[in-house]
C-alpha cells in the first residue's frame, strides 16, 4: 500500500510527524511518500520544524512559494497533478485547513485517488475565514474524515455527511506535544531569554483579519501593551506580520530588552523553543488554532484573539478564552485568563497521544483497539 502525505505550512508538520511513525510500524505494508508543497518557504518557517520534529526530509518539494489564495492553490493543484500521476498512491492524507489541504484533495479525487483528511469536522461557521472554505470543501470530497473531538462529529452529522466515512481518533497535535513535552521542558527556552517562569506571556499574531487592517492591529497591540506594563509579552513575529508593523509605523511600540516590562519581538522560533517558552508562561495570547490545543494540554491559559473558534472544545474543557478582536474584549479575557490560574484542568477524550496510531490502524485495515 502507498500512502503519500502532504503538509504545506507549518501547522502541518506537526500533525503529519507523528502519523509517520506510526506508519513506519507498518513497514512491511506501506510504503510511505512525504510531499512538501513549499507554501511556507522560510527556513524558520519551514526547514528547522523538520529537523525538530525528526520527520525525514520530503520525497518531494513542489516549491510552490508566495501568492494570493487563487494563485497558490492553483499551483499546489498543477504541481502535485504529475507527481500523483506518476506514483499512483493508494491513499493521500491531507491534514489541517491550509491551501495545499484542500488543493491536493481536490487533484487526488478528480483522479479517483481515496483521501483522508486528518482534523475533519472543525466549524468556525465564519466563511470569512479562508480556513472554514477549505475545511468545507475538503471534508466534502474525502472518503476518511478523522476527526479530533465529539463536537467535530456532531458538525459532520448536521451536513449529512455518512458516518461510515467519520473516525473519532483523537489530536495529532497533542501526540507531538507529548512526544516533545521533556526535551522543551529540558531547554528551559525562557532562561535564554532571561525569563523566570510564570513571570512572562507569549503572543502570536498572523490572521489577515488581525494584522492587514491598521485600526484593528493598533487595537490590539493597544490591549497588550496594557499587560505589557506588567510583564514581558514575548512575540515570535510571522513574515507577514513583520512586513504590516514596519509598514504601519508600529515599531516604537516594542522593546528591545525581553527582562524588562514590554512587548518584545523576536525571530520565529523553532516548534520545541516554542514549546518550551509557552509551557513555562503565565499566559499565551494569539490567534492561531493549534496554541488553543497545546495550551489546553499544558494548563497554561490562553486568550484567543479572534471572533470564533473552531476548537470550542478548548473553551469548554480547556484554559482557552475567547476574547474577540477589540481592545475592551481582549481586556476583559486577559483579566479572566489571569483570574483562573492554577485552576483544575480535564484533558479531551482521546487527546492521549495515541491519535496517529488509531489513524495508521485504520489506514491499513486494522480497527484500532
Amino acid at each position: 500500500m502507498r500512502v503519500l502525505s502532504v503538509v504545506g505550512a507549518r501547522p502541518n508538520f506537526m500533525k503529519i510527524a507523528p502519523i509517520i511513525r506510526a506508519l513506519e510500524g507498518y513497514g512491511d505494508q506501506v510504503e510511505h511518500v512525504l510531499v512538501h508543497t513549499g507554501q511556507h518557504y522560510d527556513l524558520k518557517m519551514s526547514s528547522s520544524f523538520f529537523a525538530d520534529l525528526e520527520m525525514p526530509a520530503p520525497d518531494v518539494n513542489l516549491e510552490v512559494g508566495s501568492g494570493s489564495h487563487a494563485e497558490q492553490t492553483a499551483k499546489v493543484m498543477m504541481k502535485i497533478e504529475p507527481v500523483l500521476m506518476e506514483l499512483r498512491p493508494d491513499l493521500v492524507v491531507v491534514v489541517g485547513d491550509v491551501n495545499s489541504t484542500l488543493a491536493c484533495a481536490l487533484t487526488a479525487r478528480k483522479l479517483g485517488i481515496r483521501v483522508a483528511h486528518v482534523e475533519a469536522g472543525l466549524r468556525s461557521y465564519d466563511m470569512t475565514m479562508p480556513e472554514e472554505i477549505n475545511r468545507l470543501c475538503t471534508d466534502a470530497i474525502s472518503d476518511l474524515l478523522f476527526t479530533t473531538d465529539r463536537i467535530a462529529d456532531a458538525n459532520l452529522a448536521r451536513e449529512g455527511v455518512d458516518p461510515a466515512r467519520i473516525r473519532f481518533v483523537g489530536n495529532v497535535m497533542i501526540d507531538t506535544l507529548l512526544v516533545y513535552s521533556a526535551a522543551a521542558s529540558r531547554l528551559g527556552f525562557h532562561k535564554k531569554l532571561g525569563l523566570t517562569p510564570q513571570g512572562y506571556a507569549t503572543l502570536t499574531l498572523h490572521r489577515p483579519s488581525n494584522v492587514e487592517e491598521r485600526d484593528v492591529f493598533a487595537g490590539i497591540l493597544e490591549a497588550i501593551s496594557e499587560l505589557g506594563r506588567e510583564m514581558p509579552v514575548i512575540f515570535p513575529i510571522h513574515p507577514r506580520t513583520r512586513k504590516r508593523v514596519e509598514e504601519f509605523g508600529f515599531l516604537d511600540l516594542f522593546q528591545k530588552d525581553p527582562t524588562r516590562p514590554g512587548i518584545h519581538l523576536t525571530e520565529p522560533l523553532g516548534y520545541i523553543e516554542f514549546l518550551s517558552l509557552n509551557s513555562s508562561a503565565q499566559l499565551v495570547l494569539t490567534d492561531s488554532g493549534g496554541l488553543q490545543e497545546e495550551t489546553t494540554i499544558l494548563g497554561v491559559s490562553c486568550v484567543t484573539i479572534r471572533e470564533n473558534t473552531e476548537r470550542p472544545i478548548t473553551v469548554s474543557e480547556g484554559t482557552n478564552h475567547l476574547a474577540g478582536t477589540k481592545p475592551d474584549g481582549i481586556r476583559k479575557a486577559i483579566g479572566e485568563a489571569r483570574g483562573q490560574l492554577g485552576g483544575a484542568v480535564s484533558r479531551p477524550e482521546k487527546w492521549d497521544g495515541k491519535a496517529a496510531e488509531r489513524i495508521a490502524a485504520i489506514i491499513t485495515g486494522r480497527e484500532p483497539v
